[in-house]
């Protein structure tokens, strides 16, 4: 028996389900267009329509949209990245139609309201506003700017308030015709629910939308030379990023690399930063060490806070510990905890059936399949200690550091 079912409908959205044993059902509406899919002219403008898409429809005013599920107990969200864009609801199983008729109506049927706009432009420049108080959060979008600068992925996904004043409905309808396709959108669902059932449901909301298709494509941004830049912050600690661009999802490397930033920093108190940085030497409270792939590229980053007094410590004992992932290999022993770690690590997370779902839905966007993770556990069983050294010296070689000081 298959784990999951996947169907396509007439207009090309494609639809994914898991049946599991739950009383709640989740389900989402993934798009692959973000903020890497913006014009010049419209940084900012994919998060924005997320937003616009709660303000009201053809058959709902904003405050009938947040309350549609809200009153059966249920939950509506969205959320945006440089990728992609998602809506998505949790309810009881038995409102799993309204869950997906509230969102069909929200992605399609959206009146994007003038003074509904307006009032939102407030709460997003509150948010930039938020996010600017945060040099933790402000510091890793500030390197990924560095680091892909004048590309696609170049801007941070909230833009400025400048450009936010300038956007209409107009403008959102514009982006969403241009971005917003039928054949680049998936719809995924899991819960105690027959995949006929969600078939149904999916084509009698979803399918009445005429079939589009992109024109646009995306570019891969070019690579940079390393670079070291320190920026007066006035905080009251450093803090520091030093990484380097990356492969992409559907490099072989992604696997291999993902298993080695674990090692490096990843959650866990035994990875090498966390032990070396925090434990031995009590330098830093907060440190990490993270692998963002995007479809084309990606990004391994790590990330400290510390004293000022502190900082150049900290970022000797991190490069040393990369030019020992690079020159020594894994000891089998050591290889084998690893792969242990990172798959029990995986199947926690993935015991949120919401979070299933989602990663799902946006592995089926993007490759028209999934694994299961019986594969994906059988795949990092395989990984071997010289399949690790050779990405950590292509990719921990070559670092950029940016500071707050």
């Amino acid at each position: 028996m298959n784990e999951f079912t996947t169907y396509r409908l007439p207009n090309g959205i494609r639809g994914i389900h898991r049946c599991v044993r739950s009383n709640v059902a989740h389900c989402a509406l993934i798009v692959n267009a973000g903020s890497r899919d913006e014009l010049t002219a419209e940084y900012g403008l994919a998060h924005f329509t997320e937003h616009a898409f709660f303000k009201g429809t053809q058959r709902r005013r904003a405050w009938q949209v947040n309350c549609r599920l809200e009153n059966l107990g249920g939950e509506l969200n969205a959320f945006t990245t440089k990728e992609d864009t998602t809506i998505h609801a949790t309810t009881l199983r038995g409102d799993f139609p309204k869950a997906a008729e509230l969102i069909a109506d929200i992605a399609f049927r959206s009146t994007f309201p003038d003074r509904e706009l307006e009032r939102e432009k407030e709460v997003i420049c509150d948010e930039i506003n938020t996010y600017k108080d945060s040099p933790a959060d402000l510091i890793y979008d500030t390197f990924e700017d560095m680091l892909f600068e004048g590309s696609e992925l170049g801007h941070n996904i909230l833009g400025g308030k400048k450009a936010l004043a300038r956007f209409d409905g107009n403008a959102i309808r514009r982006f969403t015709a241009r971005t917003h396709t039928t054949d680049q959108m998936v719809f995924s669902s899991i819960g105690n629910i027959a995949p006929q059932t969600v078939e149904a449901v999916a084509d009698r909301y979803f399918g009445w939308q005429p079939a589009t298709v992109r024109t646009t494509h995306r570019t891969a941004p070019d690579v940079r030379p390393p670079f070291e830049r320190t920026i007066t912050k006035h905080t009251h600690q450093t803090h520091c990023i030093i990484g380097s661009r990356a492969c992409g999802i559907d490099d072989p490397r992604r696997l291999p690399l993902a298993l080695l930033v674990n090692i490096l920093g990843g959650p866990s108190a035994n990875s090498l930063l966390n032990v070396v940085v925090r434990e031995k030497h009590g330098l830093s409270y907060n440190i990490e060490a993270s692998y963002t792939p995007y479809t084309d590229c990606g990004i391994v980053a790590t990330y400290f806070s510390c004293d000022h007094g502190n900082t150049e410590q900290c970022i000797e004992l991190i490069e040393a510990q990369m030019r020992r992932l690079r020159t020594e290999t894994l000891t089998p022993r050591r290889l084998s905890m690893a792969k242990k770690q990172f798959i029990a690590q995986l199947a926690i997370s993935l015991e949120s059936n919401e979070g299933y779902m989602l990663g799902t839905g946006k592995s089926f966007l993007l490759h028209e399949e999934v694994d299961t993770m019986e594969q994906v556990y059988a795949k990092i069983e395989a990984l071997t200690a010289a399949q690790l050294a050779e990405v950590a010296e292509e990719v921990l070689g070559v670092d950029s550091k940016l500071i707050y000081r």
